[in-house]
C-alpha cells in the first residue's frame, strides 16, 4: 500500500513539474495576458484594460519605433511598465517635454530604446530615466482584448510627431 502511495505521489509530482515547465516556456517565449495600470498610456490604453503581450519579437530583435511594449521599470526592477519606443538605437530623440520651449535632442546609444507614454504629460518615461537597455524589454503588445468595446489591435500614436526620422 505505501508502495502504491509512493508511486502515485511521485508520478503526480512528475507531471507537476513537467506542466509546470511547459506553462513557464509559454509565459516566457510566448506570451501572456497583462492588466495595465496608470495613465501614461491614455488614450490608447485606459487604466485596467486588458492586452496580450507576445514576448517573441525581443527574443529575435523585431522591436520596432512605435510599438508598445512591456519593460522591467528602471526605477523598481519588482515592476513592469507599459510605455511606445519612440527610438532605437542610434536614433535621434525629442529629450524634452512638449511644452519645453527650447528642443534638445540625443541620440539613442547601442543596446537601447527610447520610451515614452502616450499620455505625454503625465507620463514618467525615458525622458526622465534615460534610454532604457534592450534586456529589460518583456514583450511587445499586440491587441487590447477589454474592454470588449476596443477589443483589436492598438491604435497608432496619439504623438507621432516626436518620432523623427534623421
Amino acid at each position: 500500500m505505501l508502495r502504491n502511495v509512493l508511486g502515485k505521489t511521485f508520478r503526480f509530482l512528475g507531471y507537476t513539474v513537467q506542466y509546470g515547465c511547459i506553462a513557464h516556456c509559454a509565459f516566457e517565449y510566448l506570451g501572456g495576458i497583462v492588466v495595465c495600470s496608470g495613465p501614461s498610456m491614455e488614450p490608447t490604453i485606459q487604466n485596467s484594460d486588458i492586452v496580450f503581450s507576445e514576448n517573441l519579437s525581443r527574443h529575435f530583435y523585431c522591436i520596432r519605433k512605435g510599438d508598445i511594449v512591456i519593460v522591467k521599470s528602471p526605477n523598481d526592477p519588482k515592476s513592469n511598465i507599459c510605455k511606445r519606443v519612440i527610438g532605437l538605437e542610434g536614433d535621434k530623440v525629442c529629450t524634452s517635454n512638449p511644452s519645453d520651449f527650447l528642443k534638445s535632442h540625443s541620440y539613442v546609444p547601442k543596446g537601447h530604446v527610447w520610451l515614452e507614454g502616450d499620455n505625454l504629460r503625465n507620463s514618467t518615461d525615458s525622458r526622465c530615466y534615460g534610454p532604457v537597455p534592450y534586456g529589460l524589454i518583456r514583450g511587445r503588445i499586440c491587441f487590447k482584448l477589454w474592454p470588449l468595446n476596443d477589443f483589436g489591435f492598438l491604435r497608432a500614436s496619439p504623438n507621432g510627431h516626436r518620432f523623427l526620422d534623421d
